[in-house]
């Protein structure tokens, strides 16, 4: 496997395989600065989307992956979200993903937020899925955080490998694929 640079990210994304995609690297929108977004060196910053669900105790559930509670959040559409202490938000991408057969995907957050102790987590995106990818958003202070939409805050690095895979996750019927929207935990 090879990580791709931003020659072959280009040519991928002429082939939709990121919709909306930006070829260059945006730092500033109408005069303001912004947390950079677009293709990069060897990877490409996706933006958050202005939907996201706020992790709150107020119903004292449980958290469990197998029957999760979706009263657990509280759903915000905003141009920014704000992360309680100590807790967490999900939100999306602006932008969709076709993930090739012969590719993986792995995204690490950005170091603006990072430096900010906001983590953000995201699993790999896996040959043949495609959908909004869902992020999820630490805020490991003891300090609320904020987030902002449609501006860069993780990078995606795509590694290919000389052959396709056995197995894609679109064979597996995984239960993730073509998700739109913050998708929560499904059993």
């Amino acid at each position: 496997m090879s990580i791709k640079s931003d020659h072959w990210i280009r040519r991928m994304a002429a082939q939709g395989m990121i919709e909306p995609f930006e070829p260059g690297q945006v730092r500033e929108v109408n005069g303001q600065r912004i947390v950079s977004y677009g293709t990069s060196s060897y990877g490409y910053d996706v933006r958050c989307a202005d939907e996201f669900k706020v992790f709150t105790n107020i119903n004292s559930t449980i958290v469990d992956p197998k029957r999760f509670d979706a009263r657990s959040f509280v759903d915000v559409q905003a141009a920014e979200c704000i992360i309680p202490p100590n807790s967490f938000a999900l939100a999306r991408t602006v932008e969709y993903f076709r993930i090739p057969r012969s590719v993986l995907t792995i995204c690490l957050g950005k170091s603006t937020y990072a430096r900010c102790g906001i983590i953000v987590n995201v699993t790999p995106l896996e040959p043949e899925w495609e959908g909004h990818v869902t992020l999820e958003f630490s805020n490991t202070t003891p300090l609320p955080a904020r987030i902002y939409a449609n501006e860069g805050v993780a990078q995606m690095l795509f590694m290919e490998s000389d052959e396709v895979c056995g197995t894609s996750y679109r064979d597996r019927g995984g239960k993730y694929q073509g998700q739109k929207g913050v998708t929560l935990p499904r059993a």
